[in-house]
């Protein structure tokens, strides 16, 4: 018996017929008006005032965490660090719509995500810190968080890697018949890579349980995605490898919170993945490494910042009298308070002494690394002066 998608079945024509623009005008749901006020023929999704309040909350402790760590790197206390500045909606509601089983498969933009699960301002600043609190031990790069408690795989730093590994691991949650789905993120860059196409392809083919969520920023660091790919976004792709596909408002908390819940019931009952895009807009810079005055004018990101997703999303709890601006002010005021009370505070822990870097690889070391670990101890303790926070670190206490 043929297959739905063999050739056989496929409308015949006997005169050459090329095909153009065959997925164009692909729709976006928007649930919201850019003040907060529903459309009049929007379907809101259902949200009780505590769920709506947490995903307003920390779409705002987000914006401050992001405003703090830039500052930070900037005066060098952390090295490096990514803001999600504008798009706190895509990476916050959408987690909101996810169950607590569920896995995340993270970019690097998505700590939203994170903290709406529970990770803590004390976990965000010991990983940034890079300090001997932190469970990698300081070996990962700011901004790669991990946390297995809540099912949050730790980002790596390759593009596009974790897209197969979702693939993959959904799978494995549809063999061992858990009720979960594996969320993946990623940027509209990362879908330029060869792992996108092989991670929604194995996905199609073993019916993975696996939601592609791809933030459309419209910038692959400075490359804008009109220099990046002709046809209608990352959505059309998703119906070319035959995968159910969304595309959202993805500064639009209702309309994305409504498609990732959409989503995930389709992904766990029909046991298949679904795409969906975002339509957001990255405010920040790609990272702390990057000048972005350099490639888009300040006109085009004020056009984007009138579309503020923390204001539109504020306007509707408003209108359901949800939203206390005296109390909203006192709590914003506190989240400032304490990441900044966190950040001095971690400041004074520690790092790790440094024979913890040829830990955990094997269950013990080999020969080379011993050798490798003697030569860095003998070269930090050479030149102390330029490692000031290693150099008192060099053997176990």
């Amino acid at each position: 018996m043929q297959k739905k998608n063999q050739p056989s079945e496929v409308n015949s024509v006997h005169q050459v017929e090329v095909i153009e623009n065959g997925i164009v005008n692909i729709p976006m749901l928007q649930i919201m008006q850019s003040d907060g006020q529903v459309y009049p023929d929007a379907q809101t999704p259902e949200l009780s005032e505590s769920l709506a309040l947490k995903i307003y909350h920390t779409m705002q402790f987000i914006r401050v965490l992001d405003e703090r760590m830039v500052a930070a790197q900037r005066q060098g206390r952390i090295s490096f660090y990514l803001a999600c500045t504008g798009e706190e909606a895509s990476t916050v509601a959408s987690a909101a719509a996810l169950e607590p089983q569920d896995m995340i498969m993270s970019q690097y933009r998505e700590q939203g995500a994170l903290a709406f699960r529970g990770y803590s301002t004390k976990q965000f600043m010991n990983q940034m810190f890079s300090n001997e609190q932190e469970p990698n031990k300081g070996r990962q790069m700011p901004i790669h968080y991990g946390d297995k408690t809540l099912n949050f795989m730790t980002i790596s730093s390759p593009l596009g890697t974790q897209i197969p590994q979702a693939a993959g691991y959904a799978y494995g949650q549809k063999m061992a018949g858990e009720p979960a789905v594996t969320i993946c993120y990623f940027g509209e860059g990362a879908a330029s890579e060869g792992d996108f196409h092989a991670g929604l392809n194995m996905a199609a083919v073993l019916n993975c349980p696996v939601i592609f969520f791809c933030r459309n920023n419209g910038y692959a660091i400075s490359t804008p995605a009109s220099e990046q790919f002709a046809g209608d976004g990352i959505a059309s792709r998703g119906l070319g490898y035959g995968i159910k596909t969304i595309r959202v408002d993805g500064n639009d908390a209702l309309a994305v919170y409504a498609a990732t819940q959409q989503a995930r019931e389709i992904a766990l009952e029909h046991q298949c993945p679904v795409l969906i895009e975002a339509m957001t807009y990255r405010l920040a810079a790609h990272s702390t490494s990057d000048d972005p005055s350099s490639y888009r004018s300040k006109e085009e990101e004020a056009r984007w910042a009138e579309n503020d997703p923390i204001k539109r999303y504020a306007g509707w709890l408003k209108v359901q009298g949800w939203l206390d601006e005296e109390q909203n002010t006192k709590e914003l005021d506190a989240i400032r308070q304490e990441v900044l009370q966190e950040l001095k505070r971690v400041e004074q822990v520690p790092i790790c002494v440094i024979d913890e870097i040829i830990g955990d690889v094997y269950d013990t070391p080999p020969w080379h690394l011993k050798e490798q670990l003697v030569e860095l101890k003998q070269h930090i303790a050479k030149y102390p002066e330029a490692y000031p926070k290693t150099s008192g670190r060099l053997n176990h206490g």
